[in-house]
């Protein structure tokens, strides 16, 4: 299995596109190509060049300015399609998602625990991320280790989204020490956040 590591920090659009691409197309089996980039705006370029070729990606915030997004191919790549190799202006309005419950909707606990699962990897895929997603009351749920949602909270966070888990609630469920991605807020900041959306969503 190929395992390709490219670093790509430092280096200014679209260079960090052209170096994941030549990596691309040298890969000859199944494997990954791993690219390190120091902004938002390169891992968007590189999960739409993965889309554009119908490879998988998985992008996520390493440290303040450090993003690794892998590409898993299952072998030769398929040269067709838009390499996204100018840079793209940053998709993300000001948009606010808040979500109250690890579950979507009203019945069947186990089922809505699935609906949150799709429609959190359905905001993952939208054309316009929004700016934010809140997380409180049993919504905190989903941001700990162990959530079925991490990897679509994390690719997200990689693209810039802001992701808050109230504090209190973390703290009333036992699970401060298990946050896994993104930031603790307070109610205040919640408060601000809704108040100051273009829209809001609210789960």
């Amino acid at each position: 299995m190929a395992n390709v590591v490219v670093n790509a920090v430092g280096d200014a659009c679209p260079i960090p596109v052209v170096k994941a691409t030549q990596a691309l197309r040298e890969v000859k089996e199944a494997g990954t190509v791993e690219v390190h980039v120091d902004n938002e705006i390169a891992v968007q370029n590189l999960t739409k060049l993965a889309s554009s070729k119908n490879l998988k990606s998985f992008a996520e915030k390493k440290a303040d300015k450090l993003f690794v997004v892998t590409i898993t191919v299952d072998g030769p790549v398929n040269e067709d399609g838009n390499d996204c190799a100018s840079c793209a202006a940053d998709k993300r309005g000001n948009t606010v998602v808040a979500i109250a419950s690890e579950h979507l909707g009203h019945g069947e606990a186990e089922l809505g625990k699935i609906l949150m699962k799709g429609f959190l990897f359905a905001v993952s895929q939208l054309e316009e991320l929004p700016k934010t997603i809140l997380f409180y009351n049993g919504g905190a749920k989903l941001t700990v280790e162990g959530s079925a949602s991490l990897e679509d909270l994390k690719n997200m966070e990689a693209q810039g989204v802001e992701i808050l888990t109230c504090g209190t609630c973390l703290d009333f469920y036992g699970l401060k020490d298990k946050l896994a991605v993104g930031s603790v807020t307070n109610m205040y900041t919640i408060v601000e956040k809704l108040a100051n959306a273009d829209k809001v969503i609210k789960q």
